[in-house]
């Protein structure tokens, strides 16, 4: 839903992406997907495979860890499927960006993404991912989405309980699908209407908002009895209700009492715009071709277009636009949300002939 969301300053924004789509990139590309060990197993079998970015390289993120991101990287996540009994394997490919994560970081999993999506033979539907602003895609694959604080050196997991970072984690969302995610170390990011974690290393406490839901209290019991698995016993968990929680409880002295800082809201809200590119004219031309009242027949198949639905932008790729078109499509929608006030909105990138239901639901609404 369009309205206020708060925003970060994002270290990425003004990330170079140059290289990104040109030609000399589509030449290496396929040579280096094949070259590329991380993809040896890529795409084989239905599921989920998850890379983290380390130092430019592709590296395997554990699959217990899966669900769990630092604002500190950068990662790739393949989702391979089925569809109505068919042995066709489809893809769904994201690059997912932290709120710390460096240009390098950014710029290296945008380009393996792409490079990902070459090696799959140009089958997967691509889309970027920024912390916070997850489509509701990529929050399906989850049971939480848990994001942490700092980079994966930090660890979560094998650290001494007496050394570990006191840190204050959210649990929200409607139904059963929750996002489980680091806020600041004070009392005014707790509220009543969801649940919260304190993990001091020794000592993991749940606090219940007084609204919180049966979906997220279920959610934090089994998040803080892992936590106590994953210590060997050297952490102990307590669950406190803030009905019946005093000031003067042990909780509430690791909490202080500052407001978060470097947060805007921004309104997200206002009119849907296509754009086209195109390059007829012999030179590639990014240009607005209609606000408001757009439909799938606006989509057309000589060219590429950018839909912007203020909350989620749609690169279509249509089957006769030109190879310059085609690979300049996520280029365009990365540069085109950098002069908005919404750098953070996801970007999903659609072959003609492929359905996607959230771009028919962004049409229709």
């Amino acid at each position: 839903m369009a309205g206020l969301r708060k925003m970060k300053k994002y270290n990425w924004k003004d990330s170079n992406m140059a290289l990104f789509g040109s030609d000399l990139e589509r030449q290496v590309k396929k040579a280096s997907a094949l070259g590329e060990p991380a993809w040896k197993e890529a795409g084989t079998k239905p599921g989920l495979q998850i890379w983290r970015i380390v130092k430019f390289q592709v590296t395997e993120w554990p699959k217990e860890d899966y669900g769990k991101f630092f604002n500190g990287d950068s990662y790739i996540i393949l989702n391979t499927y089925t569809e109505g009994g068919s042995a066709d394997l489809k893809y769904d490919v994201h690059f997912w960006i932290g709120s710390e994560s460096s240009q390098d970081e950014y710029g290296t999993a945008a380009y393996k993404t792409v490079e990902l999506d070459t090696f799959l033979d140009d089958k997967a539907v691509q889309h970027r991912e920024v912390q916070g602003f997850e489509s509701e895609l990529f929050r399906s694959y989850f049971k939480s989405l848990v994001t942490m604080e700092g980079g994966a050196e930090t660890g979560f997991r094998h650290v001494e309980p007496t050394k570990y970072k006191t840190r204050l984690l959210q649990v929200f969302g409607k139904g059963a699908n929750l996002t489980i995610r680091e806020v600041p170390l004070n009392k005014k990011s707790l509220n009543s209407d969801d649940v919260f974690i304190l993990d001091a290393g020794t000592t993991v406490w749940q606090f219940n908002g007084n609204n919180a839901s049966p979906f997220e209290k279920a959610r934090s019991m089994e998040f803080l009895q892992n936590i106590e698995g994953e210590r060997a016993g050297h952490a102990k968990g307590e669950v406190v209700d803030e009905h019946s929680i005093s000031e003067a409880h042990q909780f509430y002295s690791y909490l202080a009492d500052e407001d978060e800082e470097g947060a805007d809201e921004v309104d997200i809200g206002g009119e849907k715009k296509l754009f086209s590119v195109c390059d007829a004219s012999g030179k590639t031309e990014f240009k607005e071709l209609k606000t408001g009242g757009i439909t799938k027949e606006d989509l057309g198949s000589d060219d590429v277009f950018l839909f912007d639905s203020c909350e989620q932008i749609f690169v279509w790729i249509g089957k006769n636009a030109s190879p310059a078109e085609k690979r300049n499509g996520m280029t365009y929608a990365h540069n085109h949300c950098m002069k908005t006030n919404r750098p953070f909105l996801p970007i999903h990138v659609v072959k003609e002939g492929r359905n996607y239901a959230s771009l028919d639901i962004a049409l229709s609404a």
